[in-house]
């Protein structure tokens, strides 16, 4: 099983001079060490306006400087929210493709379609049609990478003529495709599609035994991918702190992924908010004692002693799980606290998890070839264009000819002629 670390860059109030800063570049610390413990994948999230749940609006600059600072660990958007009306499609192309290029080939591309009233409603995106918003997006974003030039496209959310779309990933023909998951629905689609089910839901071992199954089954009888490569993979978001005595664990970890959770409920569930002024750390301290972990939603099993977190992973790894993704930046849980949780589990723990999984791999990919074969063959691609077919376009200055050179200055009159001269060379070439 490979692991991962997962960051929502979490600053409950009050928040003091500095803190953000702290707590970006704690961050980058942070996947600095995971990299250099052999932890696989580093997943950073898109949120916009959930104060103190989330302060990563701009994921793609927080993995660029985590590309410099590493040399092996994946990078992980978890995810690129599609909706055009967050990202112009292109745009998610040309950053994908440069942040792949500047990490050597590291990056894997989480999508997501976004589901909270401030985002949604703070970029005019149209709740009820996120999802088809999401699968139009995505399969031309994978277009666009992979295909030279880009044919155009005239879609019900978004349009473009025929570009090619620069720079070209390092990965061929694009990065890995994921998509954020919270239910066996979206699992089942995820399936479908020939990408990998990145869940936040917190099941246990058992619940994920049955999603699992459920994906991969579909995965063998109705994939018909929506990239030009597919990518069956199954990453579980897990709680995380680990320490030798397990009270001391509990006391480090889990008042932080308490407040994780409540603080989602806040913004997706529940809450009610007044930007810039709700304190949600605050309602949090007054009702925690009150709320039953039951009522919370459970997943506390990655918090505890390394045997605890050994016998938790076992069980992920028994269910096929393909990744487990630790939150280890929760509420106001302490930098020290997360560096020396990953140091022990990297010490105490992963060893057993890594020792075969070059093996579990190829097991798997010689059982699925032959699926992902007949997937393919059921997709549809979109046409390519031939040269013949693309309509030139001329630069707005093309027109240079038919200006009036009389009602020029002097230097505006002498850039004119040398255009002019410019355009005859030019068209004779």
């Amino acid at each position: 099983m490979k692991f991962g670390i997962f960051y929502e860059h979490q600053l409950p109030k009050p928040w003091d001079e500095g803190a953000e800063l702290k707590l970006f570049q704690d961050a980058l610390t942070q996947v600095e060490l995971a990299d250099k413990l052999g932890i696989d994948h580093a997943w950073e999230v898109e949120h916009h306006f959930l104060e103190e749940y989330s302060h990563s609006s701009a994921p793609e600059v927080f993995l660029a400087a985590c590309s410099q600072r590493t040399k092996n660990i994946r990078l992980g958007h978890g995810i690129v929210l599609m909706p055009p009306g967050y990202n112009a499609p292109a745009r998610i192309a040309e950053r994908l493709a440069t942040l792949d290029l500047v990490s050597n080939g590291r990056v894997e591309w989480g999508t997501g379609e976004s589901a909270s009233r401030a985002e949604l409603e703070g970029y005019g995106v149209n709740p009820v049609e996120r999802r088809e918003m999401w699968r139009e997006t995505v399969e031309q974003v994978a277009n666009m990478m992979a295909m030279s030039p880009y044919p155009g496209f005239q879609g019900k959310y978004f349009s473009m003529p025929t570009r090619n779309v620069v720079p070209k990933p390092v990965q061929k023909p694009h990065p890995p495709i994921w998509v954020a998951c919270s239910n066996r629905e979206t699992i089942h689609l995820a399936a479908q599609l020939g990408i990998g089910a990145l869940t936040f839901a917190f099941v246990d071992p058992a619940e994920a035994k049955h999603w699992v199954d459920d994906y991969y089954e579909t995965f063998k009888k109705e994939c018909v991918p929506i990239g030009h490569t597919v990518n069956p993979n199954i990453a579980m978001v897990s709680s995380f702190s680990c320490h030798r005595d397990h009270d001391e664990a509990v006391r480090r970890g889990m008042d932080g992924f308490r407040f994780f959770q409540f603080a989602l409920g806040h913004h997706y569930a529940w809450g009610q908010h007044k930007p810039g002024h709700t304190d949600i750390w605050k309602k949090y301290v007054a009702v925690r004692d009150q709320i039953g972990w039951d009522v919370m939603g459970g997943g506390a099993g990655g918090i505890g002693t390394p045997d605890e977190l050994r016998g938790h992973l076992r069980g992920f790894q028994d269910a096929g799980v393909d990744q487990a993704v630790f939150i280890q930046q929760g509420g106001n849980n302490k930098h020290e606290d997360i560096v020396e949780a990953m140091e022990l589990f990297a010490k105490d723990v992963m060893p057993e998890f890594k020792a075969n999984e070059g093996e579990r791999l190829r097991k798997k990919n010689e059982e699925l070839a032959p699926y992902v074969e007949a997937a393919f063959k059921r997709k549809t691609y979109m046409k390519e264009v031939t040269e013949d077919e693309i309509e030139p376009y001329y630069a707005y200055g093309f027109n240079v000819a038919e200006v009036d050179l009389s009602t020029l200055g002097p230097g505006e009159k002498q850039r004119a002629i040398t255009m002019r001269k410019m355009r005859e060379v030019a068209l004779k070439a």
